[in-house]
């Protein structure tokens, strides 16, 4: 192989190859030169030795010796350490780059999941919803069957009630008008009837919540003195004494001055009963 005079000159100033002769000649390598200034004297002796090498050079190529270029063994070592280096370089980031086309496409999955998850989500509240509603109205209790008004008003329907001697039959009947006509006289009227029936049954709690139930407000109506004398008896006959008294008092403020003797009578006998004072 030739070598050019500038391939010379570089070999020379970096020092950092060796020349090796065929035949026994060989160049060795040198260490590094410490920086020096080129004045004129230096570079005509390196123009010098440049010559001498020339001429080795030709020399043996004229016999047949080729001279051969070695590399420095730090120097091949140090560049297949690059290249191992490099190819596992190009190894990283062909992974760096699997790598991001798998998270993109993981996060396009992602949005692509919560968008389902929120429509889910919506469909699980609106069905959720709709049970809610549904297990309300099945909570509801049924409303009652209204009671059908046999004469269509109050003061016929109470009548009819009254007609039926079956305590079976009547008891629905006077329900149906104080039901029906709520208020009126004929369903205060409806109720004491009512508390008879019960009374007579000796269901005496139903009777006394009847009686009370005609009562309320006091009225004035002609049965209302004798209808407070029952409520006494009843509770009296239950033990609520206390309760019985009260009665009798309202039956001494509001009913005494009209009532009959016979009713004044009960109402002492009740009094008497019950220990009122």
């Amino acid at each position: 192989m030739m070598i050019t005079r500038n391939v010379l000159v570089g070999l020379l100033l970096a020092g950092s190859a060796s020349l090796a002769l065929v035949g026994g000649i060989a160049v060795s390598q040198t260490p590094p030169l410490q920086p020096v200034q080129w004045d004129n004297r230096r570079l005509d002796q390196l123009d010098r030795n440049v010559r001498r090498l020339e001429r080795a050079v030709t020399q043996r190529n004229a016999q047949g010796q080729p001279v051969l270029v070695e590399p420095d063994p730090e120097v091949v070592a140090l560049q297949g350490r690059v290249m191992q280096m490099d190819r596992r370089l190009q190894d990283m980031e062909q992974t760096v780059q699997r790598i991001n086309n798998d998270l993109e496409r993981s996060g396009f999955q992602l949005d692509e999941s919560g968008r389902d998850n929120a429509a889910l989500r919506e469909r699980l509240s609106d069905a959720d919803n709709r049970i809610r509603a549904i297990e309300d109205k099945l909570r509801e209790p049924p409303p009652p069957p209204e009671p059908v008004s046999p004469t269509g008003n109050a003061v016929g329907d109470l009548a009819a009630a009254r007609a039926l001697t079956d305590p079976a039959r009547g008891a629905p009947a006077l329900e149906a008008v104080i039901t029906n006509w709520p208020g009126t006289p004929q369903a205060r009227e409806a109720g004491w009837r009512l508390g008879d029936l019960r009374r007579s049954g000796d269901d005496l709690p139903a009777a006394i919540q009847a009686y009370a139930g005609a009562l309320n407000g006091w009225p004035t109506a002609p049965w209302a003195g004798e209808v407070t004398l029952k409520l006494a008896g009843a509770l009296e006959a239950e033990d609520r004494t206390t309760q019985a008294c009260g009665a009798l008092g309202e039956f001494n403020r509001r009913y005494s001055a009209t009532a009959s003797q016979a009713l004044k009578t009960i109402a002492s006998q009740i009094r008497g009963r019950a220990g009122c004072t």
